[in-house]
């Protein structure tokens, strides 16, 4: 494995376990409750790639510095000068980089520690599951600025909790507790903050001690399959199955269970 990378505005580290490793990202700028600057969003984008590059990586989670905040937003400072260009350019930049975490063929659990407000919350809504501490408060608040979210949560907040309870967040601004997120289905679960992390790690095993590839798969499946009508999105999980039907994973998977003994997936 090529050297982990070092970053100003995040940390990235690897936790090794027989046979594959735990990544966690850290936003690491708990003065400005880790606000999302531009520099940021580089920076995840250059450690989501390199996560990309290493099979052995099974699992990733996303948190943030402190006990204050998952991230409060995007840094306000980055909106001071933009214009009708720019501030397209800008949340286009945003999505990039969230639609790069999002379709990581290792799940992403974010870990919701404080605040997720505006791309905070965008930020957790492209993760594969959110498990959120008892003291987080999430929220949409672009309204309140005179603009919009723009790093995706018009598109990704109505297909996790529906139409109506997205545009309840995103019309009034309001910020809600992670109750009401668990009650909305925002959130996957709600725990104390001493229990968050242990929670996410425990996740994390659970899928790291299935083969590699059918992860992979199940991701992919539903995440094309929900922009597809149900026939053709049929089609596509029987043609990915198809697909795994071949490997070495199935073969070791099947005749792990009809020996009784336990799989070593190879992830090929």
């Amino acid at each position: 494995m090529t050297p982990i990378p070092t970053f100003e505005t995040i940390l990235l580290t690897l936790e090794e376990h027989p046979g594959y490793h735990l990544a966690t990202v850290t936003l690491n700028r708990p003065a400005v409750l880790n606000a999302l600057s531009r520099q940021m969003l580089d920076e995840l984008e250059q450690a989501f790639l390199y996560l990309r590059q290493h099979p052995t990586v099974r699992a990733i989670l996303l948190t943030g510095a402190g006990d204050k905040a998952f991230a409060a937003g995007t840094d306000i400072n980055e909106f001071v000068h933009l214009d009708a260009l720019s501030g397209e350019a800008l949340a286009l930049r945003g999505q990039f980089v969230f639609r790069l975490i999002e379709s990581s063929a290792r799940p992403v659990i974010a870990c919701i520690n404080g605040f997720a407000l505006g791309g905070g919350c965008e930020l957790a809504l492209a993760c594969t599951l959110r498990l959120a501490s008892t003291t987080a408060r999430l929220g949409q608040p672009e309204v309140k600025l005179g603009i919009m979210p723009g790093y995706g949560a018009t598109q990704r907040l109505p297909r996790i909790v529906g139409p109506s309870a997205a545009l309840k967040l995103i019309l009034t601004g309001e910020i809600i507790s992670a109750e009401e997120a668990l009650r909305i289905r925002l959130v996957n679960e709600v725990l104390s903050p001493e229990e968050l992390i242990p929670r996410a790690h425990a996740i994390a095993h659970a899928i790291a001690a299935q083969a590699p590839l059918a992860v992979a798969a199940s991701l992919e499946a539903v995440r094309r399959g929900l922009d597809l009508p149900l026939e053709e999105a049929l089609a596509l999980e029987a043609q990915i199955f198809g697909g795994l039907s071949d490997t070495h994973d199935k073969r070791e998977g099947v005749d792990a269970f009809l020996t009784r003994r336990k799989p070593h997936f190879a992830g090929k």
